[in-house]
């Protein structure tokens, strides 16, 4: 029996129990939020078979010549849409690119709201047309499940059931579907993705095409992440980990390339990053600052925390 790197628990029991349940389920995630940052989540609500069938169109997608995939990444859009092309992005820390290329869908405003004028549209392939509208249909069926695990989190932290809903209603969210192609030759200090902690509240992954995903551990060990067959993997962001003062911890991870003999195998996953309105204030909840865990950052805005990390990892000049 090998011994799960994160806990696993049951989204249905919070958004289908009793109150018994529904607590159970509010302890376990907050719980697993504060002391390692991940968890599992099985009965998540979002149907295999769009999970599927964009799996597949992505897989259409990175099989498209470069040439023709390039007129799909969009100068001026720091890679916050479309297409984004292989050694771009590094981790802040680092100056060596990950070995991935990647494409981005973002919210689409459907009911009047001003906020759309922030974003831009999002760029549809005409080749696999279906990639991009099964990505819109994924992006919300993430969001929905992501807007549950919220409020299990508000509740956890003594807020509002409904604390994040208004701050997430048309959010600048990112669907992204990334591809690292087989590697051919000995790579010289580059991984899949380096050591990084993701910028948003929480992200939402499906389990990947192959393995490789670790994360960082309290004592400082790589811990390998194995999804189970229709679970996905929850992290807290930075955003998140800095509403709450580092009570809930954003940790590091990285995707590791593949034993050599495997090399030849690409690798393909599908993360939710869910972001809040450009407007949200960050500012470090006062029931997270005590004599034990004196305030850690200055008030900044969603937004311009967001502009300074895209700045940081190379998409944003």
């Amino acid at each position: 029996m090998v011994t799960r790197a994160i806990p696993l628990v049951d989204l249905s029991a919070f958004v289908n129990g009793d109150a018994e349940q529904r607590q159970a389920f509010i302890n376990q995630l907050g719980q697993a939020f504060h002391e390692i940052g991940f968890v599992g989540v099985i009965n998540h609500g979002i149907p295999k078979s769009l999970i599927d069938e964009f799996y597949q169109e992505s897989k259409a997608f990175f099989r498209l010549p470069v040439d023709l995939k390039r007129q799909y990444e969009i100068e001026g859009l720091a890679g916050q849409r479309g297409y984004t092309s292989f050694g771009k992005e590094h981790a802040k820390q680092s100056q060596v690119a990950d070995l991935k290329e990647f494409y981005q869908i973002g919210q689409v405003v459907a009911d009047g709201d001003p906020i759309k004028s922030e974003y831009p549209d999002n760029v549809m392939v005409n080749e696999t047309p279906r990639f991009t509208q099964s990505g819109d249909e994924l992006y919300a069926q993430f969001h929905e499940a992501g807007a549950h695990l919220l409020r299990a989190i508000a509740l956890y932290l003594g807020l509002e059931e409904n604390y994040f809903e208004s701050r997430i209603h048309n959010g600048n969210s990112i669907l992204r579907a990334i591809h690292y192609p087989p590697i051919t030759t000995e790579p010289a200090s580059a991984i899949r993705a380096e050591q990084h902690e993701d910028i948003n509240l929480i992200t939402l992954l499906v389990g990947a095409s192959a393995g490789g995903l670790q994360l960082l551990n309290m004592e400082g060990e790589w811990m390998e992440i194995m999804p189970e067959e229709d679970e996905i993997v929850i992290n807290v962001g930075d955003m998140l980990q800095r509403l709450t003062n580092n009570y809930l911890k954003s940790t590091p991870h990285r995707v590791v390339n593949p034993p050599r003999e495997q090399w030849h195998l690409p690798r393909l996953s599908i993360p939710f990053f869910l972001h809040p309105r450009s407007t949200m204030d960050l500012t470090c909840l006062e029931s997270c600052v005590t004599s034990d865990n004196e305030l850690a950052y200055a008030p900044i805005t969603a937004g311009a925390y967001l502009d300074e990390r895209l700045r940081e990892i190379g998409l944003k000049k």
